[in-house]
């Protein structure tokens, strides 16, 4: 058992070790232009490695995205009791504006350039849709099920994704991350009690 934990613990270590070496690059130079080859040289592993680790290249630098996948579900599953979904996603998105390290937000000073790497590349893009279809599925089976739940799933994901879209719109017009979060926190959480008010089941 204990040998086990110890492998699972290199696996991750290795994993993480090559997105950290990946993500300079991509940053640096643009996702597109930088080749697994050369993460693989920087990582100081084997080509065949990073994809041991990594099935595509857009999976290096989303090298979170089963967790950002997951996010919205997840904090539907674990809110206390009783307590409404909605209210749950608009509390968990202030919290997440307020400073928390998003995996999905990266709020720090590295921020800006990497919404610009996404949006540079029609590949990241493209994934990221991809992410959020996935998380819009997976938010739909967390919540009580009814008739309305497909649509409730798809205007709170939507909700979010679009909190997400204005913070890299003024972060990349040169606005500071901090102030835009601020604003945001606001914005969103109206809009999430917009959809509070409407019934969530029967």
């Amino acid at each position: 058992m204990g040998g086990m934990g110890l492998r699972e613990t290199k696996k991750q270590q290795t994993r993480t070790a090559i997105a950290d070496a990946a993500l300079p690059l991509f940053l640096d130079r643009g996702f597109d232009q930088v080749t697994v080859a050369e993460v693989a040289r920087h990582a100081n592993v084997s080509t065949n490695t990073v994809f041991n680790y990594f099935a595509t290249k857009e999976d290096l630098f989303f090298d979170r995205q089963a967790e950002v996948e997951a996010h919205l579900a997840t904090v539907v599953r674990e809110r206390p009791p009783g307590a409404c979904p909605v209210a749950a996603l608009r509390d968990d998105l202030r919290a997440t504006l307020a400073g928390s390290a998003a995996p999905s937000l990266r709020l720090h000073p590295g921020t800006a350039a990497f919404f610009r790497a996404v949006e540079a590349s029609p590949a990241l893009r493209a994934r990221e849709r991809e992410m959020a279809e996935h998380a819009e599925a997976a938010l739909a089976s967390a919540l009580p099920p009814s008739p309305a739940t497909p649509f409730l799933a798809a205007a709170l994901a939507a909700t979010h994704r679009a909190a997400l879209r204005e913070l890299r719109r003024r972060v990349l017009a040169g606005e500071s991350p901090h102030t835009v979060a601020d604003d945001l926190a606001a914005t969103s959480a109206t809009a999430h009690d917009l959809l509070c008010r409407c019934p969530q089941h029967p």
